[in-house]
């Protein structure tokens, strides 16, 4: 993992800033080493034999390097940030590519503000460690080594004295360390789990509304609260026994100096200038290993973000069969061959289902809910995969198909609107990402949705809203359906397309859809039965498979299935 979180630094403008970052670490912490060894010849040396003009020089050699200092900062402060935002981004990109090839199968089982949180939350604390962690390391390992050999040469065994605290915080680290990255991964997935109840209830506050649920939804949120809470509590309480053990030892360490250097001065063992800069000498050496204490705490942080990163990562995405080869041409044929498919082990949705569509025909499905008509759509574009048996498209099984070319030749229209936020102009050219205003304009038109859209102020231009909040679900079920005249695809999949609209805005879209079956392959899956009376073949599908199938006069007059939910819904009219 922590090779794969180096790769991050290799692109050419991050590994320049890094290199230059670490440079500059290593001339600030230079610096730092200058001014107890100055100050120790200051008093030994220049002040006793009255050396003033050396002491002078020096003092301004002293006032240089710390005006260089502030240069060397302003680096590292202004673009070891700009470096660690530059891998975020980088991060943050790849993992939303790799979101996009992700089967569908993912975010069923995966909350979208979970997501969100992985892609933001945690991101950012691995942004904060690619900048100060490395950084920190480097200068707290350069202060370590310098301020030693700067102390050994004034006197070993009092600089072996000193050192001998660091192999307890280097014990303290190690074994707070494995309890520190389980609770701040625990926090993580809470914030993750807090993150996703505000989306939901974000996106749901229309119906929490209508049904006066917002105690309701406070309860909901207040749960995943405390559950954070709780898990904060874990995190925090390691890293207090850990700050409290480390912070101890220092204290410690300022005691043990003051007496061992104490007792060396009175012995004779060094002088006053020598005590003097091991004073200075044990504030250069407290600095790093307070960076070193920041780091422990900072690395797990961000490493327990990297690593929820890396799980979404290696999550194996939709490929294509070696041999997959783009489609040039689609007629429109479709066939099923003993199709059988399952969400998981517990329930078969489709068993042995076998039909064939011929190209420019239209083929509706109906049935009871939890028959498989929905799951039998998203098997032709490979939304899902068969387990057994096999789909083809003009005689072609569609795993030798690209999954591009295929979804490209199909077109989708369902029951469930999604617009993004946006204009109205930028939806309908989600068909067809380089199409003109006029071609734009044209599949509008044939939609009949372009006579309202020229009637608001900004025409093509409204804004619609987030999720479309803005429009009606007949006009957002027209827009999308203008999607679909303006992407043209030979194959046609209308999922339920009006079974949540009224009569009369059902009526208006029923044109449009007819109007948009005219020469394409279509697949129907219907609620209400009136609209799928001319279909060339109505198939009834149950939890069973295939129970009837004919055109509706022969459906009907053979009384079974299809007669009586046809019959049921025409005495509730």
């Amino acid at each position: 993992m922590i090779k794969r979180f180096i790769s991050y630094y290799k692109p050419k403008p991050i590994k320049k800033i890094f290199i230059t970052d670490m440079i500059c670490a290593f001339i600030m912490a230079v610096c730092d080493l200058f001014y107890p060894m100055i100050t120790r010849n200051i008093i030994n040396i220049y002040v006793p034999n009255q050396q003033f003009q050396l002491m002078v020089t020096w003092l301004v050699i002293l006032g240089f390097l710390y005006i260089l200092k502030v240069g060397l900062n302003y680096y590292i402060t202004y673009y070891g940030h700009i470096m660690g935002v530059m891998m975020q981004s980088n991060m943050r990109r790849d993992i939303f590519e790799h979101l996009q090839d992700l089967p569908f199968v993912f975010f069923d089982e995966n909350k979208t503000g979970t997501l969100t949180s992985r892609i933001i939350n945690d991101l950012m604390e691995v942004s904060e460690l690619a900048h100060h962690g490395p950084e920190d390391l480097f200068i707290s390992l350069v202060m370590l080594v310098g301020s030693f050999i700067a102390l050994s040469t004034i006197n070993l065994p009092l600089a072996l004295i000193v050192f001998s605290v660091v192999p307890f915080l280097v014990f303290l680290a190690m074994k707070l360390r494995i309890r520190m990255s389980d609770s701040f991964m625990e926090t993580r997935e809470t914030i993750g789990e807090v993150n996703a109840t505000i989306e939901n209830s974000i996106s749901g506050i229309r119906v929490s509304k209508a049904f006066s649920n917002k105690d309701n939804e406070i309860e909901k949120f207040e749960r995943n609260n405390v559950k954070f809470i709780k898990a904060r509590e874990k995190a925090y309480k390691v890293m207090a026994e850990f700050h409290v053990s480390s912070s101890f030892i220092i204290d410690f360490l300022n005691i043990l100096v003051l007496s061992a250097g104490g007792i060396f001065f009175f012995k004779g063992y060094i002088n006053f200038g020598d005590f003097a800069a091991f004073i200075l000498y044990i504030g250069n050496f407290l600095n790093p290993i307070r960076k070193l204490i920041n780091f422990v705490e900072q690395y797990q942080s961000g490493v327990s973000g990297f690593k929820r990163f890396t799980e979404i990562m290696d999550k194996n995405v939709e490929y294509d069969e070696p041999d997959a080869k783009d489609i040039e041409s689609v007629r429109g044929d479709i066939r099923f061959e003993d199709v059988s498919f399952s969400y998981d082990d517990n329930k078969e949705i489709l068993k042995d289902i076998t039909f064939n569509i011929e190209q420019g025909k239209t083929v509706a499905f109906v049935g009871p809910s939890g028959g498989g008509k929905t799951t039998l759509c998203h098997l032709i574009p490979r939304f899902y995969e068969v387990e057994e048996g096999s789909i083809y498209i003009d005689d072609t099984n569609i795993k030798d198909f690209t999954r591009k070319s295929l979804r490209k030749n199909i077109g989708i229209v369902q029951q469930d609107v999604f617009l993004f936020t946006g204009t109205i102009a930028d939806n309908i050219q989600c068909g067809k990402f380089d199409s003109t205003e006029e071609e734009i304009q044209a599949a509008a038109k044939m939609a009949n949705i372009h006579d309202f859209i020229m009637s608001l102020p900004e025409g093509y231009n409204t804004y619609v809203g987030e999720r479309g909040v803005k429009l009606s679900g007949g006009q957002k079920q027209r827009i999308s359906i203008a999607r679909v005249f303006l992407k043209n695809p030979p194959i046609l999949v209308l999922d339920e397309a009006t079974s949540a609209l009224d009569n009369a805005t059902e009526l208006l879209i029923q044109n449009s859809l007819e109007e948009l079956s005219k020469g394409r392959t279509t697949v129907v899956v219907a609620h209400r039965l009136s609209t799928i009376k001319n279909a060339d073949e109505i198939i009834v599908i149950t939890d069973k498979g295939i129970i009837e199938r004919g055109r509706h006069e022969d459906l009907i007059s053979n009384n079974g299935i299809y007669a009586e939910l046809y019959n049921s819904q025409f005495k509730n009219m």
